[in-house]
């Protein structure tokens, strides 16, 4: 079984829908975890805030017999992704792992989409993201062990109508865990993300009618609880992968990637042109064969291999 005992995991967002679910899972495995909600509304409004949602976890958890504390800053801040860290480490003495699953959603479509519709999409996702594992990071370094799991979305990896600020901040994010994962390897942190279907709150919001969805057995599939799995696997020791994106959907769990196709290599001594690239189309559209590249510099070094050209020289 895997087991969190004398680990400290933070979950954002975690006052309500699938955030509530990661901590009470990560608690009853024996995670001291710190709940982390604002409890403001679905669309980010900074008034409402209401900071019993958080504790309202945290009783649950403490009711059972489990170790919880609740966090009320907002994520979207480097003074309140700092204060969510600070209190794992004041209140349980260590950090093991950060689930960043805290966001906000509406829907609005690209040409009526405001920058401040935009900013603040990317204030609470992409930049809540980079805040909250900024210093959270530095304290596993230190420890040279941790575990991120970022909540992106296939809105993000695939498109989705309506969402072009949502879909941006959470591909944000897996190249986020990317660069993390990199850099992290050498200090023990592992960095992978997480793309959910669950009904919560911003399946409400997409469909406004939960009803029609239900009477078609859409939410029996999209239970929240199914994928809880993935995402408390992927913050466990037991979880030796990194630099990965794993989709949850109804009990199916699959690994995201993106893939890099063999495609056309010019010959060295030509000067490609439009119509080179119209000539070659099919095969640089090519899916197959693919390679999965660990970073910018495997793409590179691959394409100099075919070249015959000694990159490091």
């Amino acid at each position: 079984m895997i087991d969190f005992t004398d680990q400290v995991v933070i979950v954002t967002g975690a006052g309500r829908g699938l955030g509530r679910l990661y901590a009470l899972e990560l608690a009853e495995r024996g995670a001291s975890v710190v709940v982390n909600d604002l409890g403001g509304s679905m669309h980010g409004a900074g008034a409402g805030a209401d900071a019993s949602v958080a504790d309202r976890v945290v009783a649950e958890i403490e009711e059972v017999g489990g170790r919880a504390v609740a966090s009320h800053e907002s994520v979207d801040s480097l003074e309140g992704g700092a204060a969510i860290v600070e209190k794992a480490v004041e209140t349980f003495g260590r950090l093991d792992a950060v689930v960043s699953n805290a966001g906000i959603f509406n829907s609005i479509a690209f040409e009526d989409m405001t920058a401040a519709d935009w900013r603040r999409m990317l204030d609470v996702h992409l930049d809540g993201g980079f805040y909250l594992s900024h210093a959270a990071y530095r304290v596993m370094k230190e420890q040279k062990y941790g575990r991120f799991v970022f909540i992106s979305s296939s809105g993000g990896m695939f498109g989705q109508p309506m969402e072009s600020h949502y879909a941006a901040a959470k591909a944000g994010l897996v190249g986020l865990s990317n660069v993390i994962s990199i850099e992290g390897a050498q200090h023990g942190i592992k960095s992978n993300t997480v793309l959910p279907f669950g009904f919560s709150r911003m399946v409400t919001e997409t469909v406004g009618d939960p009803k029609a969805l239900d009477a078609l057995g859409f939410l029996k599939v999209i239970k929240p609880e199914l994928v809880v799995p993935m995402v408390v696997f992927l913050a466990s020791r037991d979880c030796d992968l990194t630099h990965h994106n794993y989709s949850a959907c109804a009990g199916r769990f699959a690994r995201v990637f993106v893939g890099l196709g063999e495609g056309w290599l010019a010959d060295p001594d030509s000067d490609p042109t439009a119509d080179d690239i119209a000539a070659h189309l099919p095969q640089i559209s090519a899916t197959e064969p693919f390679t999965v590249p660990g970073s910018i510099f495997e793409e590179v070094f691959a394409i100099c291999e075919r070249l015959g050209v000694n990159a490091l020289q």
